[in-house]
């Protein structure tokens, strides 16, 4: 297939690339080199005859139209978005115009080519959100968000999301434009941006500085493993059924706390202080994020029994897999540091 993906540069994006260009598949990358973009993580395909990149902003429409019409792919993936909790408070303007107003004029550019070249069946808009905008769940270990779970975001960032998730389904029930929606659970792996929790601890811990967890660290994702979630996505372009969502989540549930302490203990073990000391005690709880959700847990049935689909890596291999990578690839993220509020605290004021 010829694949169109936006957000190509970044940490989800890249992955989806890498991997389809590996599989055989024509792969436009369409960025706008944000903040949290970096070409190096695509570096690995950028001479394929397969690749292309294309620098367009989603946000500017014409520009937008002009290149998705010329290069004219058989299905559009898209993952461009802002998507920092953090970032989202301080400024949600941003995360409304890239989220919401940025997907409209994806929606409106694939459905212009979609009509254009006959509105084939095989055309697929696959659109790539987060399991944030249901909400908050209760600890109880037997709930958990279902592709019929309402809505409920709690932040600018999840609130945008949703936003864009509705405009997808609209689009679909009012144009017929044939779509597909995924919601996955919190992301880590290799490239993952230095503001996220996991490269956060890796880079604070190798550096001796203290390890920030928000509030009192019991509040649990479900963690999937990057390259995981590239398959998961690639599996629901091919094999999904037209209109329909799947929540993609790692079966990997963790407090905040459990998953620093486990980043601890693989450091130790593979990069131990000159003192001799462990990392853990590095641990420094801070002020909690305003609005911060308690649980986010996915129940994967759908995809499993409808695609067949289950992540392949635990949370312990893909951590340790995960600090391997930093730990080798220090020319990746050293220049990062130096970014717009990297290494700074963010969105604590509410």
């Amino acid at each position: 297939m010829k694949l169109l993906v936006t957000g190509g540069a970044g940490f989800i994006g890249s992955a989806v690339v890498r991997l389809a260009v590996a599989r055989g598949h024509e792969v436009v990358n369409l960025d706008a080199l944000t903040y949290a973009a970096c070409l190096e993580n695509v570096a690995s395909v950028a001479t394929s005859p397969l690749y292309t990149f294309e620098q367009v902003d989603i946000r500017d429409a014409p520009a937008l139209e002009d290149c998705i019409a010329a290069h004219a792919p058989d299905a559009i993936m898209h993952l461009a978005a802002e998507s920092h909790v953090d970032r989202s408070i301080d400024g949600p303007g941003v995360f409304v115009e890239t989220n919401v107003m940025g997907t409209l004029n994806m929606l409106q550019s694939a459905r212009a080519l979609w009509e254009r070249t006959g509105r084939p069946d095989t055309f697929r808009f696959h659109h790539i959100s987060t399991d944030e905008v249901f909400g908050s769940l209760p600890a109880d270990p037997s709930v958990q968000f279902t592709e019929d779970t309402s809505y409920d975001p709690r932040s600018p960032y999840s609130a945008s999301k949703a936003g864009s998730d509705h405009l997808v389904r609209a689009w679909h029930q009012t144009y017929g434009l044939p779509i597909l929606l995924t919601n996955c659970s919190n992301n880590y792996g290799p490239y993952h941006f230095p503001e996220k929790l996991v490269p956060v601890i890796i880079l604070n811990a190798l550096a001796g500085k203290a390890l920030p967890i928000y509030g009192n660290g019991s509040n649990v994702r479900d963690w999937l493993y990057v390259e995981d979630h590239a398959d998961a996505l690639l599996c629901v372009l091919g094999k999904g059924a037209l209109g329909r969502s799947y929540n993609i989540g790692g079966e990997n549930e963790r407090t905040n706390l459990e998953l620093v302490q486990n980043l601890c203990a693989i450091l130790d073990r593979l990069c131990p202080q000159a003192n001799g000391g462990s990392y853990a005690d590095l641990i420094t709880f801070v002020t909690d994020r305003p609005g911060h959700d308690a649980r986010y847990a996915i129940d994967p049935a759908r995809i499993r029994a409808e695609l067949g689909w289950r992540p392949s890596v635990s949370v312990e291999e893909g951590l340790e897999k995960t600090v391997r990578w930093y730990l080798d690839n220090e020319d990746w993220w050293r220049p990062l540091q130096g970014r717009a509020g990297v290494g700074q605290r963010l969105g604590h004021k509410s």
